[in-house]
């Protein structure tokens, strides 16, 4: 069904907005790390490309 989301792809969306926030947390505690905002990059991107999938 168009427009549907699965339980998979609400899942990574979650944890990419989880992750945004840890990341962006860490980074005003103690400085930027830029492995840590590549990570999230590549979660971020993961996720897009299930979101494209499932459409």
């Amino acid at each position: 069904m168009p427009g549907s989301t699965n339980g998979s792809t609400k899942t990574m969306g979650a944890l990419t907005v989880g992750g945004l926030i840890v990341v962006t947390a860490y980074t005003v505690a103690l400085g930027g790390n830029g492995w840590l905002w590549f990570g999230w990059v590549v979660l971020g991107l993961l996720t897009l490309a299930l979101v494209v999938t499932q459409s």
